[in-house]
């Protein structure tokens, strides 16, 4: 395994770990909170977790892509379809988390008003752009990748 792509991966797993303890116990304590405070925050908060409990699905599927394309990068496989295809995968994923939290914007807003804080807000809009950036950069790589593929192919076939 390449060193390069072993640094990757391990990064890609440490990007795994705060969010399985975010939802094993950071939004379970959130909600043991919020319930024994304030009843109508928590109908607001029942939203926003639904959310981000869905929105861990995409993520981890995006997690697993960029795993695969990694092991493309070590098998030397780097330019092939199956890397564009792991590409556009991510690209999805990063549109989905996007979608589900753009959804869940009117309760960001709701908790921002009930608890006179409008920094919720704020962090609502940066998990609703972020994953806009991800899927961006994806897009890009996916389209450079196509481009470099058919380049080698026709260097391929005049050789």
């Amino acid at each position: 395994m390449k060193r390069e792509t072993l640094f990757l991966k391990v990064v890609v797993f440490l990007l795994a770990i705060p969010i399985l303890a975010a939802c094993i116990f950071l939004l379970p304590w959130l909600l043991r909170n919020a319930s024994q405070s304030d009843w109508e925050l928590v109908n607001f908060l029942y939203p926003v977790i639904g959310v981000m409990y869905a929105a861990v699905v995409p993520y981890f599927l995006a997690l697993y892509q960029a795993f695969l394309l990694l092991g493309y990068i070590d098998k030397n496989t780097a330019f092939s379809q199956s890397s564009v295809k792991a590409l556009r995968n991510i690209k999805f994923c990063a549109i989905a988390i996007s979608v589900l939290y753009l959804a869940s914007m009117p309760f960001f807003y709701l908790i921002g008003e009930k608890d006179d804080a409008p920094s919720v807000i704020i962090i609502g809009m940066v998990l609703t752009f972020a994953p806009v950036v991800i899927a961006a950069f994806a897009a890009v790589l996916e389209k450079l990748l196509t481009h470099a593929i058919e380049i080698k192919s026709e260097n391929d076939l005049t050789v």
